[in-house]
């Protein structure tokens, strides 16, 4: 088996990926579905980071957080949904062993960075909140720079640890994927080694990420909430809270739909490709949407950049 393995893992040089098991019909609805989503989210995020980059009231270090929001949804959106919008219409519905090492690669890149994006953001709002006179002389553009920075060195390394824990397994059986991108636990479905010892590191690597991320936004919404309640005027308390509620959502929408997918049932593909479909491309899409339809400073800002073009023509 060891001899076996060895020789069909040299001969891997595609996958299939399975996606949606619908009839023809359906398939091509969800080509349509797929394609309008993928639309909004390309139209959304590069629309939100248009408008960080040229309206200047817009600079400050949440949007510059929020910038790199978008940067990072339009990204791991791209990593899955062009080829998943493709396949609908392929027979083949396959995607070389490359492609899928670079796919995991990508994804997991960019959702990781996200994870402890997230956490900075609600450490800008705590800083803003709780500490309103320093948050100035704290939250600096070189902290925010270095925060970021930060953020896409760990997705990076984690991405590197998942992408070579996932392909130094053999691939000996079928090369099926049970999804409709690369991801780890279906791809460890159809490996002949064995895979316990992955699955350990791989759930470990999962809970050193997300473990200290959550734990950051929970003990900062804890300080930004009990802050809140001692202000006495109702007004000031919503105001102060609204500037963390679009991010509050942002962070409910993410974990959520990540929870929903691990805790749902592995004897049930079909329902953890409809959790993956939640935040591969339904939460990029939302997000742009939460930030702009609840946030006063980016509406001002859209009608200003819409009243400069007018005024230009």
């Amino acid at each position: 088996m060891g001899e076996r393995g060895i020789n069909n893992l040299s001969e891997v040089n595609e996958f299939i990926l399975i996606g949606f098991r619908v009839g023809p019909d359906l398939q091509i609805l969800l080509f349509f579905i797929f394609l309008l989503t993928y639309s909004m989210v390309l139209l959304g995020n590069i629309g939100m980071i248009v408008l960080i980059l040229t309206a200047s009231q817009l600079n400050t270090p949440m949007y510059f957080f929020l910038g790199n929001l978008s940067f990072i949804d339009l990204s791991y959106s791209s990593a899955v949904a062009p080829k998943a919008i493709a396949n609908f219409l392929s027979e083949s519905k396959t995607i070389s062993f490359a492609g899928c090492v670079a796919q995991l690669f990508f994804f997991a890149l960019f959702i990781v960075t996200e994870g402890f994006l997230l956490a900075a953001m609600v450490y800008d709002r705590f800083i803003a909140i709780c500490s309103p006179l320093l948050y100035s002389a704290r939250m600096s553009r070189r902290l925010c720079i270095q925060l970021v920075a930060g953020c896409y060195f760990c997705g990076c390394i984690s991405s590197i640890l998942q992408v070579s824990i996932t392909f130094t397994m053999s691939f000996c059986a079928s090369h099926v994927i049970e999804h409709f991108y690369c991801d780890t636990p279906p791809i460890q479905k159809i490996s002949c080694s064995n895979v316990f010892i992955n699955k350990v590191m791989s759930y470990s690597i999962s809970v050193i990420i997300i473990l200290p991320t959550i734990i950051v936004i929970m003990v900062s919404y804890v300080y930004i909430l009990s802050t809140i309640l001692k202000i006495h005027s109702s007004e000031g308390q919503v105001k102060a809270f609204s500037t963390c509620g679009s991010h509050l959502m942002v962070v409910s929408l993410l974990y959520g739909t990540v929870s929903f997918m691990y805790l749902t049932p592995a004897s049930n593909p079909e329902l953890v490709k409809v959790a993956s479909l939640c935040y591969t491309i339904v939460t990029p899409m939302l997000n742009p949407l939460i930030y702009s339809l609840r946030n006063k400073d980016v509406k001002e800002a859209m009608k200003s950049v819409s009243w400069g073009k007018k005024s230009f023509l």
